[in-house]
């Protein structure tokens, strides 16, 4: 895309995902510019409903997203990627509720705090992921195409994605561990700030559940776009490297930004299992 307002915003999305680079290589380019400008227009409402440490401040651009998107049929959208996706037909083939669904899904668990346990966790962040999941899906592969696995595809990145910043968000009301698995750790809030033997455990545990979720999850033969199943590929390779590393925190991290041979192998895969249902 040419235009400076949007591709700011695309480069926000590679800055937080940069295999994507490899895989914008697999996606056809009559449709690449609308498919990039959905990533980059969910990788905003994830940094409004994660990124944004005051509640009312993030409701209210949540809001504002709402209003957005339920104007953007009529008008065309105020926002550049409103203005980029709302272009294309594909945009007003989609239900208005759909479009809204993420949107709401986030103002809902702005409030919400940490789970109680591991399955408790997945379905609250399910909301938000497997609303984007159900939208990508649909935008991709159209309106009858099934989203159980992308749903949990995106939920379980997403929190691969959270471990990694667990010493930032220690203080925050959701933390990325449930409470069941911080109590059988014998870990409070402070200490996750502090690497220890108890921390490390918790975490090759919760990677381990992740790694598992993520495994099923991506052999269940159900479509998922190549940014997704890129994406949920890297999350496993990550969870599973970081469960088995002496220092999974660290090892989360470095990991966070590194491509290579196997990102091209993990983009094709992706890609050749999207095509599958194009």
């Amino acid at each position: 895309m040419s235009d400076s307002a949007t591709q700011s915003f695309i480069d926000k999305w590679l800055a937080v995902q940069p295999q994507q680079r490899v895989a914008l290589g697999f996606v056809a380019p009559s449709v690449r510019d609308e498919r990039v400008a959905l990533a980059a227009f969910e990788q905003e409402l994830v940094a409004t409903a994660y990124g944004i440490r005051e509640p009312s401040v993030a409701a209210a651009k949540l809001q504002w997203w709402a209003e957005e998107l339920s104007g953007a049929p009529a008008s065309g959208g105020r926002h550049p990627l409103t203005q980029a996706l709302f272009a294309s037909e594909r945009a007003r083939a989609i239900p208005a509720d759909i479009w809204l669904a993420p949107v709401l899904a986030a103002m809902a668990q702005l409030e919400q705090g940490t789970p109680s346990d591991f399955a408790a966790q997945v379905a609250a962040s399910q909301g938000l992921h497997g609303a984007l999941a159900r939208l990508e899906n649909m935008w991709w592969f159209g309106p009858d195409a099934p989203t159980e696995a992308a749903s949990r595809v995106a939920t379980l990145s997403h929190l691969v994605f959270a471990l990694s910043r667990l010493e930032l968000d220690a203080e925050r009301e959701r933390l990325p561990l449930p409470m069941a698995r911080l109590a059988r750790h014998g870990l409070a809030r402070a200490q996750l700030k502090i690497d220890s033997p108890s921390r490390r455990d918790a975490l090759r545990a919760q990677l381990g559940e992740l790694a598992d979720g993520l495994r099923e999850a991506l052999a269940q033969g159900e479509p998922i776009s190549t940014f997704r199943g890129l994406e949920g590929r890297t999350s496993l390779s990550t969870a599973r490297s970081a469960a088995r590393a002496g220092e999974p925190f660290a090892e989360l991290h470095r990991r966070q930004s590194r491509t290579g041979p196997a990102t091209a192998i993990r983009a094709w895969l992706a890609a050749r299992h999207a095509e599958r249902f194009n």
